[in-house]
């Protein structure tokens, strides 16, 4: 007998193994591999943002402005590092998001989001290696899986029904323990101090707050999902929403010395 709870499993867990398997073997081989994948998912998730905010744009119009966050993505990545990349991509939002002919300023936000996520995977793959992006990953996949399933099984009140009607307390408190044990088990292998749990937690809670502001997104242009290209789970943006933002944090993090801090305590 199938739960209706579950009707979607199906999908989204062959959908999840495929994004999975091509994703953990580009940031084993890490280098240009990684790169590219991140840059051409850039390009993807700024044609969805594009298409969601713009629904009416002439022919091309979307896919322009794909070209242009891949573009970006590749530029600062090969080229400028630190906080200089963060200003310089946040800039470059900021003047996308000055042409577009409504809603600037969401437009100017995500589009920033997009832009350091994708870039934080390829510089923080490259600075930290193999291990802390794993890690990142994980938060995400943890939270998710927690949420998901907490969620249906447990239920009770909303976190957020007005945005979000779906997500729970109980899936939101089940995703940042669930992260937290994923930090625990990095301390060791990271060989960092027990502060890698509490910024685990608070990344968690970074990927549900991404989530949740495309869900807000979304419900503000009426549409279901950010596109069809992924069976079970929408658009590229429906599945890298949360981990657009913790990326993008553990970048910032990263460049104010928290992360390097972590081995410090550990020493």
């Amino acid at each position: 007998m199938t739960d209706a709870r579950f009707g979607d499993l199906k999908a989204r867990v062959l959908s999840a193994l495929a994004m999975v398997a091509v994703g953990i073997g580009a940031l084993w081989v890490g280098g240009h591999v990684l790169a590219a994948l991140a840059i051409a998912l850039a390009g993807l998730m700024g044609w969805e943002l594009y298409r969601m905010v713009v629904p009416d744009a002439p022919q091309g119009r979307a896919e322009a402005h794909g070209v242009v966050a891949a573009i970006l993505v590749a530029v600062f990545s090969y080229t400028w590092g630190g906080l200089v990349s963060v200003a310089g991509l946040g800039l470059a939002a900021a003047i996308l998001a000055m042409r577009m002919p409504r809603d600037a300023r969401i437009f100017g936000a995500y589009m920033a989001l997009i832009l350091l996520g994708a870039h934080g995977f390829i510089v923080l793959r490259g600075e930290y290696g193999l291990d802390w992006v794993l890690w990142l990953v994980l938060i995400v996949i943890a939270s998710d899986v927690a949420g998901y399933f907490a969620g249906r099984l447990l239920g009770g009140p909303k976190f957020w029904p007005r945005i979000s009607p779906k997500k729970t307390w109980s899936g939101t408190i089940a995703g940042w323990v669930l992260a937290g044990v994923v930090g625990a088990v990095f301390m060791d292998i990271l060989d960092v101090g027990a502060g890698l749990i509490a910024v685990s937690m608070l990344l968690a809670l970074a990927g549900q707050m991404g989530d949740i502001v495309e869900s807000a997104v979304k419900r503000r242009y009426r549409i279901k999902d950010s596109s069809n290209l992924i069976p079970g789970h929408g658009g590229v943006l429906d599945r890298f929403d949360a981990m657009l933002a913790v990326v993008a944090l553990a970048l910032v993090l990263s460049r104010l010395g928290v992360l390097r801090a972590l081995t410090v305590e550990a020493g």
